[in-house]
């Protein structure tokens, strides 16, 4: 059971909440009962203790914490008139908005409740109060195709051609989400096409989403199209079908190709070519057919039709818009699927650099890249060196944004959402180097080709300038951490067959780009605290012998990168005393008497004692003692 804080109150005191710890909801006695749709206990409140009608809690719908909600706001939202009239005959602001900016009657129309609607807009409520997004009750009923309530709210005066801040009209959502109905209701009082903030139309969202019965009617609509814009709505439809997941089909595909075909040259006289644009390298160099002959002769190879459609949807949407991606990224996954990794590989490269010029985030796309290479190196596929190395440097760019965005965040950012992204970057930008040290291992045993010293000079400078960015977990860390930590998470979609941890080589490779061997974590553990806490889940997969193999070797790398054995974590621990093993603890324990220096004791002395030491020693040496600390003083 949730735990729960009441503050029971007396008729004077009006303001009582009930708090729910477990799912963060916060509501008075009065929203509790509207939103349970209590008639009778609302009735009791609002007679007998005459409560604050616009007293704000925060209730959940759908999912979704909705912050500033009156009862009136809830009792909407959850459907219940009886009470919403009530509530209205006692007073209730029929505007009051949440935190969001949405009224009751918003509420409303999202569930389509044309009743309450009714109710609120004969009692003034006003229908064309936007939300935060400026997005207004008439774009949410569209959204949702509820065709009787739009037509409601536009013989209500709803304003059909509204923009919300994403540039978006009621009749882009209608189109978008294919109710055909609602968009010959929006159509039929007024409203107009108008671009979104990527400068598409409301048909060309339809034709982009296949929703073919939208796109037939504003195409059949006489004087709503020019003939350009129904071509271009009749091959975008068609190059979707021919690469979308969920409604693939290479009939329509054509079918739609050949309508538009025919459109270019109905008219003898103005006959629509189209441009001949630069050849892109994923797509094959696809040029585009220009001519019914053209279009004919590749009916039946189904790659030419992919590739012709992929171009096609570039040109009409434009590199800009970020729709444009999902079908790139479907094929290559198609491809990864039929064994052409080369294509995947190609593909995906233009997906994710389209992203990143329209700085999109690409953290799956990155984590999609360490998937496909791990997938090929464990079925034995070759590589190409040089694309991994180019996904390399786009995780350490997009770690670098991440970091930006985190200290400096934009007017859309969401802090959480940004830190989630760069945890998940960290993880997959230790695949890619573990991917690579296999990479190297192999070319070491197989003469692989395709490594040459600039591809190294390369990858050590990637990994260098990751080390300067000092990337952490929410812990602190450190990717030095993280490849000697045996439960470090590792995606179990074909990259567990490659990366697990420790990795010797990954280590190695960091080591040899910079890492710091000094760096600890929020517990203050160094990687050797983490090998040694973390050896019971690497013994699962490994004998003792291998266990202290691993450990031999890797504190060997440690020593010569120069780490202090005794140095201590949060509790006054050093390595040794946290494995749990004792017998590799021995073992460090050796190596701790034959590694001890003046330097060494001098600090544990200080810490022993408590001596003060803050600005009585080189300010370079503070952080030396504090490593042998067991807490800060």
């Amino acid at each position: 059971m949730p735990r729960r804080g009441l503050c029971f109150c007396s008729a004077s005191n009006t303001s009582m909440l009930d708090f729910t710890e477990e799912d963060r909801q916060v509501y008075t006695p009065l929203i509790a009962a509207a939103m349970r749709g209590h008639y009778d206990v609302v009735h009791i409140l609002l007679t007998q203790l005459r409560p604050n009608l616009e007293k704000e809690g925060c209730v959940k719908f759908d999912g979704h914490l909705i912050e500033g909600a009156s009862a009136l706001w809830v009792a909407a939202g959850a459907g219940h008139l009886n009470i919403i009239k009530l509530l209205v005959e006692h007073g209730a602001d029929l505007n009051h908005h949440t935190r969001n900016l949405s009224t009751p009657v918003r509420a409303a129309c999202f569930d389509g409740r044309l009743d309450i609607i009714r109710y609120l807009v004969d009692h003034d409520a006003n229908i064309n109060f936007a939300n935060a997004y400026n997005n207004t009750c008439l774009m949410i009923a569209a959204y949702k195709g509820h065709a009787e309530v739009v037509e409601y709210l536009l013989e209500n005066d709803a304003l059909p051609n509204e923009q919300a801040n994403c540039g978006a009209t009621a009749l882009h959502y209608a189109a978008e989400c294919g109710h055909v109905e609602v968009c010959g209701v929006l159509l039929d009082y007024g409203a107009v096409f108008k671009q979104n903030e990527y400068g598409m139309t409301p048909v060309i969202c339809a034709a982009e989403r296949t929703r073919e019965t939208v796109v037939e009617l504003f195409v059949n609509r006489a004087g709503l199209l020019t003939r350009e814009e129904q071509i271009d709505a009749l091959e975008l439809m068609g190059a979707s079908f021919a690469n979308d997941k969920d409604n693939y089909s290479l009939v329509k595909a054509f079918r739609y190709l050949i309508s538009a075909m025919e459109l270019r040259f109905e008219d003898i006289n103005h006959q629509v070519r189209k441009p001949i644009l630069p050849p892109i390298l994923a797509y094959e160099h696809w040029i585009e057919c220009q001519t019914m002959q053209d279009l004919q002769a590749i009916r039946y190879n189904h790659n030419s039709l992919h590739m012709e459609s992929l171009t096609i949807r570039e040109r009409i949407l434009g590199r800009h818009c970020p729709e444009v991606v999902h079908s790139i990224v479907f094929r290559g996954a198609v491809c990864a699927d039929n064994g052409r990794f080369d294509r995947c590989e190609s593909l995906w490269l233009h997906a994710m650099h389209l992203k990143q010029a329209n700085s999109l985030s690409i953290q799956r796309d990155l984590l999609r890249f360490a998937q496909l290479f791990s997938q090929m190196l464990s079925i034995n596929v070759a590589l190409r060196f040089c694309n991994v190395t180019e996904v390399l440097a786009a995780c350490v760019e997009e770690l670098g944004l991440n970091q930006q965005k985190l200290v400096d965040p934009g007017p859309k950012d969401l802090i959480e959402v940004i830190a989630e992204e760069h945890e998940l970057n960290i993880v997959t930008v230790l695949y890619l180097i573990t991917i690579i040290t296999k990479l190297l291992r192999q070319n070491t045993s197989t003469q692989v080709t395709d490594i040459t010293e600039e591809n190294m000079r390369e990858v050590y400078r990637l990994v260098y300038r990751l080390n300067q960015m000092s990337v952490k977990l929410r812990d602190d860390q450190s990717l030095l951490h993280l490849s000697v930590n045996g439960v470090t998470p590792v995606d179990d979609f074909h990259t567990d067959d490659i990366c697990r941890f420790p990795c010797i080589d990954t280590v190695k490779l960091l080591l040899r780009c910079g890492a710091p061997i000094s760096v600890v974590d929020v517990d203050r553990n160094t990687p050797l605290h983490t090998l040694c806490s973390t050896l019971q889940t690497i013994a699962i997969r490994m004998s003792d012998d291998d266990v202290k193999a691993v450990v031999k070797e890797l504190t060997e790398l440690f020593i010569d990168a120069g780490i202090h054995l005794d140095a201590v974590n949060s509790e006054g621990l050093k390595a040794s005393q946290v494995c749990v093993q004792n017998s590799v603890g021995n073992f460090i324990r050796g190596y701790e008497a034959r590694a001890v220096n003046l330097k060494c004791l001098a600090a544990r002395c200080i810490a022993l004692h408590r001596v003060p030491y803050k600005d009585g020693i080189p300010r370079q040496l503070e952080a030396f003692v504090q490593l042998h600390c067991s807490e800060k003083y």
